[in-house]
């Protein structure tokens, strides 16, 4: 009989995360490492389709960029590696094995931080268990209209370099899993290992989840795991882990099995249906048959090369984050939008904010001005037409109080408007607007006020209202005043009105 339990748990994750590596040929042979889906079934040879006689040679670039980055993810790096075939039949890989890296992987017990609370910036070390190398597979293509009548092969990919990230079940949440794939992809790209591509395949991620039931007598009882295969987005990577602790929890509630009393099972994910949904039993090491390649030596990794790459290393985004806090007085919030739009973003920034000399000032405009009209316009950082050095010398006048921000976003616009023209936009032309549209402030009072005495004389029912009591009807008379004088402070302008009408 099914006992009763009270369905308070704990949910458990782990993530394997597939890496496609940045490498000009495939990991074994000298075959095109590019994304061709227009083409398939182009960039393949002897090697990478396994025909007889075909042996294969080893990338060794490939392996410094496993390399590096398991020095990014803080793991101890193996030097003496070797290759391994895991069996398995599967109409995309036609060797029928898969050369891999079974109990002697490159990189191994690591760790990488993420954020858990995104105000705060309060952060959680998750585990990582190994980097393997190892050659992805093709791709099997299937009939999307439902009458499942069209199935093809696409071997383009087989013998891509792709290294695996295998995380310990640290994380706690879908949330979590999000985070820490966010925080891989930024790195990984920083590091230039990978671009990180999702919708292209280059990154894809395997979901380990199952929860821990909270009995009433303080115990906890662990539900059957679940393998949730190839989630190619982040959004699929949450929805997916939250449907499925949702039906795990409902599962077990309705037959309270644990974890052993069903084979561990492999679910995809349907993005249509936003649901799970059963495709295999899930297979052990020992179904794969692993036995060391006898076609490929192992892999020695010598200290002189690990200090090599070690000296090739960024700095990663969570010490970004974390300085950029620190130096720039940012909030984590302003912070993590930077460093989350990628290196060369975090870049500008800085410079800008050098420029400047005013980091709040700088993450201000290029958190939302910057990054509004680069989306808009659809460049990167790297093309955006206002360079760091112009930016920060137009935001230099603001800091010093020369012009206002009302001007400044004026300037800005014009300098946009310039590039689009063709104009070159320096910072002297920061100066020649400034110049041209009388932008700088007006610091002499009798000018000032001389023309405020006008615009009162011109307007004197606006003035009464005022002086009745009607304090927000200034308002014309301000924008009256600050057309005459650009370079006003809008503040002062209105203190001044104020003041002038009751004195009068």
């Amino acid at each position: 009989m099914t006992q009763n339990y009270t369905i308070e748990y704990t949910v458990i994750i782990g993530l394997d995360v597939h890496l496609q590596l940045l490498t000009k040929s495939k990991l074994f042979c000298g075959c095109a490492n590019l994304f061709n889906p227009d083409h398939p079934n182009v960039q393949t040879c002897p090697v990478c389709l396994g025909l007889p006689g075909a042996l294969p040679v080893m990338n060794r670039h490939a392996v410094e960029l496993s390399v590096k980055t398991g020095l990014a993810l803080n793991c101890d790096i193996s030097s003496f590696s070797k290759w391994d075939r895991k069996q398995y039949y599967y109409p995309d890989l036609p060797k029928a094995y898969q050369i891999s890296q079974f109990d002697l992987p490159l990189n191994h017990d690591g760790w990488v931080d993420i954020v858990t609370d995104p105000e705060s910036g309060e952060t959680r070390r998750i585990r990582i268990l190994r980097a393997h190398l190892e050659e992805d597979a093709g791709k099997n293509l299937h009939d999307e209209t439902g009458r499942g009548r069209d199935r093809r092969v696409d071997l383009n990919r087989c013998g891509t370099p792709l290294l695996e990230i295998v995380t310990e079940p640290d994380l706690r949440s879908a949330a979590e899993a999000k985070s820490l794939l966010e925080e891989l992809r930024l790195l990984l790209t920083d590091l230039e290992v990978s671009d990180c591509n999702m919708q292209e395949g280059s990154l894809r991620c395997d979901a380990n989840v199952n929860l821990h039931v909270h009995t009433d007598d303080g115990h906890s009882i662990p539900t059957p795991i679940v393998e949730i295969k190839n989630l190619n987005s982040f959004r699929a990577v949450e929805a997916a882990i939250e449907f499925e602790v949702a039906r795990q929890a409902e599962q077990f509630a309705k037959t309270g099995k644990k974890l052993g009393d069903v084979p561990k099972e492999t679910r995809g994910w349907d993005d249509g249906r936003k649901a799970t949904f059963g495709q295999r039993g899930k297979e052990e090491a020992s179904d794969y048959r692993y036995f060391p390649d006898p076609d490929l030596v192992p892999v020695i990794v010598s200290q002189e090369l690990q200090d090599e790459l070690r000296a090739t290393l960024c700095e990663s985004p969570g010490d970004r984050r974390r300085r950029f806090m620190a130096a720039y007085e940012l909030s984590h919030y302003d912070a993590s939008v930077i460093v989350g739009q990628g290196k060369d973003f975090a870049e500008y920034f800085e410079a800008v904010a050098r420029d400047c000399q005013d980091g709040k000032l700088a993450a201000n405009w290029v958190t939302q001005d910057v990054l509004r009209e680069s989306h808009e316009r659809h460049v990167t950082i790297d093309k955006f037409p206002v360079r760091a050095e112009v930016l920060g010398s137009l935001l230099s006048q603001i800091q010093k109080e020369r012009i206002t921000t009302k001007s400044g976003r004026e300037v800005f616009q014009q300098l946009l408007e310039d590039a689009e023209a063709g104009t070159a936009v320096t910072p002297d032309r920061v100066e020649s607007i400034i110049a041209e549209r009388g932008l700088e402030i007006v610091n002499d009072s009798d000018q000032v006020l001389s023309v405020i005495d006008a615009v009162l004389a011109r307007n004197a029912k606006i003035v009464e209202d005022v002086r009745g009591g009607k304090a927000a009807a200034a308002g014309p008379l301000i924008g009256q005043v600050m057309k005459e004088l650009k370079g006003a402070d809008p503040k002062t302008v209105r203190e001044l009105i104020l003041s002038r009408i009751t004195e009068g």
